[in-house]
């Protein structure tokens, strides 16, 4: 995540890497095959890496932000929950699980935010806390991967549970988090706030339209070459790449010589390296599986029938992954999610391709609301839309039975 700023030292600082945010096709010097998946020491370093690793972007996310202070002084843990950051119950030592149990540990202080990320337990946030006055003090603070792609499984209580790495975090509100910075405008810290959870908009920072897309899933990638809304780059490599340097801001560059994106951020290029074993680890994860009694399985069974039939679904959900993308990408005209809700441009017209890949469909069930830009609430909206927009004729039986079989996938 990359936010516009309004401070002539924050301009001189973001500007460059918001020339990248409009990348949108292949390059980066990220193509070729994929690393191997089955090399576990290679899956261990890349869950670190996507985890973990922040790329060295605490220069934006405290030299430039401010957010160190912003946390230290205002995001206790019932705050930072609210606006969708989760905590790894599982980097909790047991004297602070019972402390959160009986209630012992404040909730309500921002100290004890600051003891849960020099544990290491809130997801995406690296910090550094250091003794200042006899007081812990954050000193720095960046984001990883994690912070959007991944959630837990809320087995200890809301927001606090066992990591689910590539599940999109669409509790996240990263608008709202982004605009507690001291160092924005309040009409920017409005536009932020007004893009709600589980959406953020990585053009935002160079053309200034606000136009929120989904947060979406970094799992069930493995065989698909497309792996972003617009098709942009062929490799996840690329995107991460992308992310790493444009939007997160870490240390490194991005370079895209269609586009004439030259981006180079620090002195030492901190991203490069983790490339492969941070793919290999994204490609490593399966999407989830539907939990038992979530959809019917006799109406799922007429609603494949129809998926292949009359509601054409299988013209452009094709294949192993529910996808044409490794052989094609399709006009604005084609998709049924437009026009953008709230009056944008076009999602595709903001990217080098122009046109959109078809979505995957593996682990649907999981990540509402739908479409790129989070227009179709449920699945059963994503239908309806279908049937209107493409005059499908399907009865109001047919529409519940193929919900039923997307449900199942």
């Amino acid at each position: 995540m990359h936010p516009r700023t309004d401070t002539s030292r924050s301009a001189r600082i973001l500007l460059p890497l918001a020339l990248a945010a409009l990348s949108a096709c292949g390059g980066g010097g990220d193509g070729g095959q994929a690393p191997p998946a089955d090399d576990p020491l290679l899956l261990a370093q890349g869950q670190q890496v996507f985890r973990y690793d922040t790329f060295g972007d605490e220069s934006q996310w405290t030299d430039t932000l401010r957010m160190h202070e912003v946390i230290a002084a205002a995001v206790d843990p019932l705050t930072a929950l609210s606006v969708g950051l989760k905590v790894d119950s599982e980097a909790l030592p047991p004297a602070v699980v019972q402390g959160i149990s009986d209630g012992s540990i404040d909730l309500t202080s921002p100290q004890t935010t600051v003891a849960l990320i020099a544990l290491n337990a809130v997801v995406g946030l690296q910090g550094t806390v250091e003794s200042v006055g006899g007081t812990n003090t954050l000193t720095r603070v960046g984001v990883t991967c994690a912070l959007c792609h991944s959630t837990v499984d809320d087995s200890f209580a809301p927001g606090i549970g066992k990591r689910l790495d590539g599940w999109p975090n669409r509790d996240l509100d990263p608008g709202a988090i982004i605009a507690l910075s001291p160092t924005l405008a309040p009409a920017t810290q409005a536009i932020y706030r007004s893009w709600g959870k589980g959406r953020y908009d990585p053009r935002f920072n160079l053309d200034g339209i606000s136009s929120p897309q989904v947060i979406p899933p970094a799992y069930g990638l493995r065989g698909i070459d497309r792996i972003t809304t617009t098709g942009d780059g062929d490799t996840i490599a690329y995107w991460n790449r992308y992310v790493a340097v444009t939007q997160m801001g870490g240390h490194g560059s991005f370079t895209d010589a269609r586009i004439g994106v030259d981006v180079r951020n620090g002195t030492t290029d901190r991203v490069s390296d983790q490339l492969p074993a941070l793919q290999a680890y994204q490609l490593s994860l399966d999407a989830p599986r539907p939990p038992a009694g979530s959809f019917d399985p006799v109406a799922a069974q007429r609603g494949q029938l129809l998926f292949g039939g009359q509601a054409k679904c299988s013209t452009c959900h094709s294949g192993p992954h529910f996808t044409d993308a490794n052989e094609r990408l399709h006009p604005a005209a084609d998709v049924v999610s437009e026009p953008e809700p709230d009056g944008a441009p076009s999602w595709a017209s903001r990217s080098a391709t122009r046109q959109y890949r078809t979505t995957p469909l593996a682990g649907v069930w999981q990540h509402p609301p739908y479409f790129h830009n989070g227009s179709a609430a449920t699945l059963e909206d994503v239908v309806d839309t279908y049937n209107r927009r493409k005059l499908l004729g399907l009865s109001t039986q047919q529409a519940a039975d193929l919900v039923q079989y997307l449900k199942s996938l």
